[in-house]
């Protein structure tokens, strides 16, 4: 079989992805649903693991084939990499730590809040008058985010309610709220390599069509509803 490289961090983010184990192998929602697509081309995956912000240059420069981590389909990133229709389409939350009593956008004037630099996340939380945002980058930018609200070196951070909803249970964090932004995420792939990205969405249109990323995503995030079906498409090409 031919081997689908594909980018992403190496990070414990569940349900979306674990930490890659000692063959190499992660789980979590990401990786179901890349392995249902790379089976129906007929292909094995190759987890490359890389920095946030090495991603899409790696993908744009071939080192990679495409990212499968986490990336809204936003126009920053458009402008490097085409997208795929979208596998996954989540809301954004704002965690801040327990006790905090912030509950509203308006709440966080005054606050650091932390988001990805150059994230779809990023875009929101300069929405909120009066925030003073702080970019996070790196290696292991989630889990530094989250270790930044727990020692108050920023005072919230804004990312995917997929991963921070659960943190709810968690002693050190309260869910400050969560805002409907439907973001997708897509596959990125290389502007010059449209077969790849018409062979990816056929796949994916594949496994959408006979339920089985449906039953992925149920295994993984059964509190969440599934958000796919051939009404959920976005301009996922180059920007004009």
């Amino acid at each position: 079989m031919t081997t689908l490289k594909l980018a992403c961090i190496d990070a414990d983010a569940p349900p979306l992805f674990s930490l890659r184990d000692s063959n190499g192998q992660r789980t979590g929602y990401e990786p179901a649903a890349a392995e249902l697509v790379a089976s129906r081309m007929g292909r094995t995956i190759e987890w490359v693991v890389m920095g946030w912000d090495e991603m899409l240059p790696a993908v744009r420069d071939h080192r990679v084939d495409a990212v499968w981590c986490g990336q809204g389909i936003i126009p920053e990133r458009q402008a490097v990499v085409d997208f795929t229709r979208p596998y996954a389409v989540f809301d954004e939350t704002v965690l801040v730590r327990k006790g905090d009593p912030a509950r509203t956008p308006a709440d966080l004037s005054g606050y650091r809040v932390a988001a990805i630099e150059g994230s779809a996340n990023m875009a929101l939380a300069r929405t909120f008058d009066g925030a003073i945002i702080v970019p996070f980058s790196g290696d292991t930018v989630y889990e530094d985010m989250l270790e930044a609200v727990a020692d108050a070196s920023v005072d919230a951070m804004v990312d995917d309610d997929v991963v921070l909803v659960p943190l709810s249970d968690d002693p050190r964090y309260d869910v400050a709220f969560t805002v409907a932004t439907r973001n997708p995420w897509g596959i990125g792939i290389a502007k010059d390599n449209p077969g790849l990205r018409e062979e990816l969405n056929a796949a994916l249109t594949a496994v959408i069509a006979d339920g089985a990323l449906h039953e992925a995503w149920n295994a993984w995030m059964p509190a969440l509803d599934f958000p796919l079906g051939n009404s959920v498409e976005v301009d996922t090409g180059s920007l004009a």
